[in-house]
């Protein structure tokens, strides 16, 4: 793919993620954007939170048909709604990255409040979280698409999901944290050590690189969790090296100790 050039990149999203009398996002999150929707169409990672302004699903939609304009492959990808989150994702992709969640392909950190330290558990220990892994496949597996558009848009009812949780799935977190809702939002990670994880990859000349992934894991648990860190970690060389947009994936990790932290 030929890459477009910033100015238009930029132009793209203030023209169609801007709302009211506000412009759209700032100069580098545009870049950083286009960055990350170019990562989920080549399936880099499964999918990106919407996080850059308060345009909706209509506004992400108008967008990712202008960057197809530019060239950009967004043929075939969805915005999914989430309890007024969008999500954009690639069905295909996001569905068989779910599949090998079912089968066990990552781990579960317990933080709930009611806990002394952070503890390991598995999919089968979460029948809830299991329930709604398998309700978002048969959602997306069921689209009807209207084949005149090329990027299409659902919404998901999920009053009872844990987010936090099922967003660490959706972006591909190898080692989501999980809590019980019941017990409210409190976690046990205040004044904890934690591994903090960041995938970097290069893309536009002369731009920061693209921050694929940042998430964490406690401390305590590294030595225990390193297994699925390094399949993890060997599944997105691997995917990288599928693709030509994108080069010099750097992975690097800092311990630190925060007095709360939000999930």
């Amino acid at each position: 793919m030929s890459t477009p050039s910033p100015q238009r990149l930029v132009a793209a999203a203030q023209q169609t993620l801007g709302t009211g009398r506000r412009r759209g996002p700032p100069r580098a999150v545009c870049l950083h954007l286009a960055g990350e929707v170019l990562a989920v169409a080549r399936g880099l990672k499964p999918a990106l939170l919407f996080e850059c302004s308060s345009a909706g699903a209509a506004e992400l939609q108008s967008y990712l048909e202008e960057l197809r304009g530019l060239g950009f492959p967004t043929q075939g990808l969805h915005v999914l709604e989430i309890a007024e989150n969008s999500l954009i994702v690639h069905p295909e992709h996001v569905c068989r990255h779910l599949e090998q969640v079912l089968l066990g392909s990552i781990v579960f950190v317990d933080v709930s409040g009611s806990q002394p330290h952070p503890s390991t558990c598995s999919l089968d220990q979460l029948q809830d979280l299991k329930a709604s892994v398998a309700e978002i496949i048969t959602h997306l597996q069921g689209l009807q698409r209207d084949r005149s558009l090329s990027v299409s848009c659902s919404r998901l009812c999920s009053s009872a999901w844990n987010l936090c949780t099922v967003f660490g799935i959706l972006l591909g977190y190898p080692v989501p944290y999980t809590f019980d809702v019941n017990q409210g939002e409190d976690n046990c990670l205040a004044q904890t050590p934690l591994r903090v994880f960041t995938a970097r990859i290069s893309w536009l000349c002369c731009q920061p690189p693209v921050l694929l992934y940042s998430f964490s894991v406690p401390e305590s648990l590294f030595l225990s969790l390193r297994d699925i860190l390094n399949t993890w970690e060997k599944d997105l060389r691997a995917r990288c090296r599928t693709q030509n947009d994108f080069a010099d994936l750097s992975i690097s990790s800092e311990i630190v100790t925060l007095p709360a932290v939000a999930l």
